[in-house]
């Protein structure tokens, strides 16, 4: 599974009908083949200079690529999105597994740094 995220901010003035329009467009994406769980998102943290997110997932490498070449997807990138978005940032995820296990004790050897040993008592 992919997941593909984009932030981004419009050119466009906040809840106008130029910006709703460009949502309701990049709504569409979802009606392309391969396309799950889509979200379109407001963003609402000052943490950052992005308005809105888009996310969706791809079961896999091969469906996220035809996704890419899609001719919706292109017409849709030359059409709204490069026109009308003013900055952005793509991040694409794969699950990561994580151990809920506690850690085993730790044995670090890092550059110019001895081995660690467990202290007898």
């Amino acid at each position: 599974m992919i997941r593909h995220t984009v932030v981004f901010r419009l050119k466009h003035l906040s809840s106008s009908v130029a910006e709703m329009v460009f949502l309701r467009a990049a709504s569409e994406l979802a009606s392309i083949p391969g396309v799950e769980r889509f979200e379109c998102l407001r963003q609402v943290s000052a943490k950052n200079p992005f308005s809105f997110g888009l996310s969706m997932e791809f079961a896999d490498a091969a469906t996220y690529q035809r996704y890419s070449y899609h001719p919706d997807h292109l017409r849709f990138v030359q059409e709204r999105w490069l026109p009308e978005v003013v900055e952005f940032m793509e991040i694409d995820y794969i699950p990561h597994e994580v151990s809920l296990a506690p850690p085993s004790p730790v044995y670090f050897q890092g550059p110019q740094t001895p081995a660690l040993t467990k202290a007898s008592s």
